[in-house]
């Protein structure tokens, strides 16, 4: 069985947040990349934990918190990163659909920065969901 790898578009009220889906063959679990401070699911960091993750059977999903609306916005006001409910509550929502998505494999959360802020909050309103 090979690698599975899919763009993914996630509906999160008026929102559509773009990310990008990998499942290892015999995946053992599923990790969300919360992105911090101006950052997103092309963050060469982020994708090169995500790829350590892959290799050793973990699914991941790297997506970005903001529309391209809003990362524009955001790139003149820096007040959108720093929204830890907005993006805490995006990250629920996207926890919710992925749960949905992966069935039954176990769920975590890699944050940094904002990210790791929102990944708490999240964490927190789903705490029968969210493992790691």
């Amino acid at each position: 069985m090979a690698t599975v790898e899919r763009d993914v578009r996630i509906a999160v009220d008026a929102a559509v947040l773009h990310g990008d889906l990998v499942l290892p063959p015999g995946s053992r679990g599923l990790v969300l990349f919360a992105h911090g401070s101006g950052s997103g699911r092309q963050s060469p960091r982020n994708r090169q934990v995500a790829a350590a993750l892959q290799r050793h059977g973990v699914a991941t999903l790297l997506f970005d918190l903001l529309t391209l609306d809003e990362e524009a916005i955001d790139r003149r006001t820096a007040h959108l990163r720093f929204d830890i409910d907005l993006l805490s509550a995006r990250l629920v929502a996207v926890t919710d659909w992925a749960n949905r998505q992966a069935g039954r494999l176990p769920l975590g959360y890699f944050g940094a920065s904002t990210g790791a802020a929102a990944a708490l909050v999240a964490a927190a309103r789903r705490p029968a969901v969210i493992t790691a």
